[in-house]
């Protein structure tokens, strides 16, 4: 019986990740399955053989790559690790211009250039039907810091529409995603956006709070930066990047990103720029099981990361792992808010992030590089100790915020 729950489970996971792209509106887990128990006890099966669920999960997250490349041609396409990233442009970042016009001249265009907190860089389209594989090859060889601009997934699921948010008048904390319902700001950098999102509004729903369903951090106000719109290809990499340069820009202390994809250059040095402009980054670990790649931005340097626990304080089964865990959250067995006084159950490492993230805030109310530190010590005194003693990579530092889940029942 194990074999066929994992594989519900496993189909489950994969129609999340492959429809993430497209206004994420997704079946949540627990959920029932025909012919199979319901999934609440799928995963007490499946948490008795973790290296099966650990192999299929990641044959899940191939699956749902491979059908997202397939579904949009025009838009998605494999850089040469095989992760899915915006079709026939490429991402040169702090560019030289003797680089630009060698590019040029081999028929390639530019499209944008740009800087983000003093990092440049400088998007192509890649000239006929050149593969974004040696495109890149081709880049490197002219002496450009070159990649594709990759995209990101959502890692969470809800099973309802979330109401807006409930804004007061306290701490500003960034959300970046689709678009937040309510939100106190926003703004879009994709096609279409700013456009309310499931995904975004379920998330920012846990930091201020609405209705019956507790946030971290009531009165809390959200800053949206919506990198989805209705672009296919949304949730790229230099969409993430300009998103942090405007929440630097907003004076916003925090910012949660519920949003998993690959190493990315021009992204990882945008990272350290708001940083070091005292901006506080939480980002989620992902859904794709513990024998994918590291996610990122979890996985930066200085980011936060945040893996997730069920109602029984387990770690979740889908959860992704990082190059470093700071914290767990609640991610499962809970509620978020819905329209017209709804409340739906949630779950994914997607919702245990904004919980760290409305924690952090309530001691770093305003950047200043020099306060991270002590903030985070803070944190750390809330975290309680889970699995082996001290710090481990399953739980990082402890729970946080495990009393702000309104329970599922």
């Amino acid at each position: 019986m194990l074999r066929p729950m994992l594989i519900a489970l496993i189909v489950l996971v994969g129609a999340t990740a492959a429809g993430a792209q497209l206004v994420p509106r997704l079946p949540a887990l627990p959920i029932d399955v025909p012919g199979l128990p319901a999934a609440r006890g799928l995963a007490d099966d499946v948490l008795r053989a973790p290296s099966d669920a650990a192999r299929m999960l990641d044959q899940a997250r191939r699956a749902a790559i491979a059908r997202l490349v397939r579904d949009n041609p025009h838009s998605i396409a494999l850089d040469p690790e095989g992760f899915p990233a915006r079709a026939g442009e490429v991402v040169i970042d702090d560019p030289k211009d003797a680089v630009i016009a060698a590019a040029v001249a081999k028929g390639y265009r530019v499209i944008e250039r740009g800087d983000v907190l003093g990092v440049g860089y400088v998007r192509l389209a890649v000239p006929g039907q050149q593969s974004l594989p040696s495109a890149i090859r081709e880049i490197r060889k002219l002496g450009g810091e070159v990649s594709a601009d990759q995209l990101h997934m959502p890692s969470g699921a809800t099973d309802g529409r979330p109401a807006s948010v409930a804004n007061g008048g306290g701490t500003l904390i960034g959300v970046i995603d689709g678009g937040v319902a309510g939100a106190a700001i926003s703004t879009g950098f994709a096609i279409g956006a700013p456009r309310d999102n499931d995904h975004a509004t379920a998330v920012a729903s846990l930091i201020g709070g609405s209705g019956k369903v507790r946030g971290g951090l009531p009165g809390a106000r959200i800053a949206s930066a919506d990198v989805y719109g209705s672009d296919p290809a949304g949730g790229n990499a230099t969409a993430i990047a300009k998103a942090l340069g405007w929440m630097v820009q907003q004076r916003v202390s925090v910012v949660t990103i519920s949003l998993v994809g690959p190493a990315n250059p021009l992204l990882a040095k945008v990272v350290a720029a708001a940083q070091a402009r005292g901006l506080v980054i939480v980002a989620a670990v992902g859904n794709n099981g513990p024998a994918a790649p590291p996610g990122f931005p979890a996985s930066y340097p200085g980011v936060i990361a945040v893996t997730g626990v069920d109602g029984r304080n387990r770690a979740l089964i889908e959860a992704g792992r990082a190059s470093h865990l700071d914290y767990a959250a609640p991610g499962a067995d809970m509620l978020a808010a819905g329209i017209a006084g709804r409340v739906f159950r949630v779950r994914g490492t997607s919702f245990a992030a904004p919980l760290v993230a409305a924690t952090t805030a309530r001691f770093y109310p305003s950047p200043s590089p020099a306060a991270v530190g002590a903030a985070l010590k803070r944190v750390d005194a809330l975290a309680r100790d889970l699995g082996p003693r001290g710090p481990d990579r399953i739980y990082g530092r402890g729970l946080v915020c495990g009393d702000c889940r309104t329970l599922a029942k």
